[in-house]
């Protein structure tokens, strides 16, 4: 244990946590959206992030940047911002609405068992993960650094950059905006309805086919734009990019109680923040480590994690 370390750099492994944590809360927002309106385990939400960071990256090279470009003037910079972040959001959102409709629904259908949900959900996220691979040779790809690092202030001597403040903004205007269109708007009394009660809901009225595609398009949403902020934070995505954010978005939505929009984010900022931590106290050989252990250890005390309120009982 380095105690000297990381109380010398404990306000910098604060801040970086909460950078980490914020990626990590964004891609959860999608697993617990699903579960709490399904009870489904979406696996293949890791690859849904993936595609997100290929087709960001496309849409730059389209653009004519490359990992040799300077970085633009602010207008054309705010055009690639914009143009990747819509282009991701969308190709994650049609993904994830893909694997519903070819992958899910055909065994809501047949009233297939909760197992069968499970290994379909792991197939498809191989399958995705496995035909980028083929398409892409397996190969790191780097991204253009169309916004250098800088820093703007510092807190107790550690630096604030102008990266990891987008970073945490965009977090969290996307869920406050995904927390208050659940909470508040008619659609989001339908997800809350189906999610409480589908049965109960359908009499009411309530379109349940419509309502799961919904929770799918806003959990791919959620994904691409985490999709965009990964590859400006850490600039470089590969097929299987996806499996380790996939499993420690799905640790941090059960962390914060899987199912709560408030607890994804909760659990996401805590996981992050908690590895940091663990890099700095024992070495950065145990930051995954870590992470895993604290969500065992919790579920031990809470079995449905810090705030384990479900998403059908949210209040308005």
């Amino acid at each position: 244990m380095n105690f000297d370390e990381f109380f010398g750099n404990f306000p910098a492994l604060t801040i970086t946590g909460l950078e980490q944590g914020a990626i990590y809360a964004l891609v959860a927002l999608g697993y617990t959206l699903v579960y709490g309106v399904l009870r489904l385990i979406n696996f293949a939400h890791s690859e849904v992030f993936m595609v997100g960071t290929f087709t960001a990256l496309w849409t730059w090279e389209a653009l004519g940047y490359n990992q040799n470009s300077p970085s633009p003037a602010f207008g054309a910079l705010l055009i690639a911002l914009l143009a990747g972040l819509v282009v991701a959001a969308l190709a994650s959102a049609v993904t994830a609405v893909t694997v519903e409709l070819v992958a899910y629904r055909p065994l809501r259908k047949r009233n297939a068992p909760p197992l069968a949900f499970l290994i379909t959900a792991i197939g498809a996220s191989f399958v995705l993960a496995e035909s980028f691979g083929i398409g892409t040779s397996r190969a790191p790809f780097g991204m253009p650094n169309l916004i250098p690092q800088e820093t703007l202030f510092t807190v107790f001597g550690a630096a604030v950059t102008n990266v990891q403040l987008i970073i945490l903004g965009v977090t969290l205007v996307m869920m406050v905006g995904l927390d208050q269109f659940v909470n508040r708007s008619r659609l989001g009394r339908g997800i809350r309805a189906v999610a409480q009660d589908a049965d109960t809901a359908a009499l009411m009225g309530v379109n349940k086919n419509r309502v799961i595609l919904l929770v799918f398009v806003l959990g791919g949403l959620m994904a691409g734009v985490a999709a965009l902020l990964w590859n400006v934070r850490y600039g470089y995505t590969k097929f299987n990019v996806g499996f380790l954010i996939g499993l420690k978005a799905f640790a941090a939505a059960v962390l914060g109680g899987i199912g709560n929009l408030r607890g994804a984010l909760l659990g996401g900022l805590l996981l992050g923040v908690a590895e940091n931590y663990a890099a700095g106290l024992f070495g950065g050989d145990w930051k995954d480590f870590t992470g895993f252990v604290l969500l065992v250890v919790l579920l031990m005390f809470r079995p449905t994690g810090l705030l384990g309120e479900s998403l059908g009982r949210a209040r308005a």
